[in-house]
């Protein structure tokens, strides 16, 4: 018998929304809109982009969740999908974000913030599976398996795309090590790592899309 106040899960929250309940897709975006968002503004590099893709992704997602069959957790489901649009909205671009990400959390208004604006330079030169990739696995702490997962494609996909876009970010971001030694050096161990998800924003609605990831 099933405990009557066990808290909702997001499989139910799905089935529900899927059945009418009118309340259970807020209820699950909600629940993961943070990570969401930062795998969105982390893929795109660019908070306007982010916000549209992230919309384009919850857009597909309201509409395709009677075709979710729980071969993958819903998070996965979900994050799958926003990848993809992120994926599908750089494709359709086909130029690099012009306006760097800046993490608003950095303490340091000057030297942090310049070390955030070459990161997020570095990964707009990579290509964007790569990018994908290595927002998943590097900076946002998905195991391979998990990131293949979310991607669709083998775990040695996931492997050799992070080898490589490590390799091209490299030369990039070189200049940047004797920054993190010093504060190393110092103790300075405040405020999160540059290339860690920026805090979380409201997205507005502006269209919809979305591909499968390659």
């Amino acid at each position: 018998m099933a405990d009557p106040d066990a808290p909702i899960t997001d499989a139910e929250l799905l089935a529900g929304h899927v059945n009418g309940d009118p309340d259970a897709f807020s209820e699950l975006f909600r629940r993961h809109r943070d990570r969401m968002w930062a795998i969105a503004l982390r893929t795109m590099g660019d908070p306007e982009d982010a916000a549209d893709a992230l919309q384009d992704a919850l857009i597909s997602a309201f509409r395709r969740a009677g075709s979710f069959r729980g071969e993958a957790a819903v998070t996965t489901w979900l994050h799958r999908i926003v990848v993809n649009a992120c994926l599908d909205r750089i494709r359709r671009r086909a130029v690099r974000p012009t306006v760097p990400l800046v993490d608003q959390r950095l303490p340091d208004p000057t030297a942090e913030r310049e070390v955030g604006l070459d990161v997020a330079a570095a990964l707009a030169r990579l290509p964007a599976e790569q990018r994908a990739a290595l927002v998943l696995v590097d900076m946002q702490g998905y195991s391979v398996e998990e990131a293949a997962a979310i991607l669709g494609v083998p775990s040695g996909t996931i492997k050799s795309r992070c080898a490589r876009g490590r390799a091209r970010l490299l030369p990039h971001l070189v200049h940047l090590r004797p920054s993190f030694e010093g504060r190393a050096a110092t103790g300075n161990r405040r405020g999160p790592d540059p290339v860690q998800p920026a805090t979380p924003q409201t997205a507005t609605t502006r269209s919809e899309g979305g591909e499968r990831a390659r």
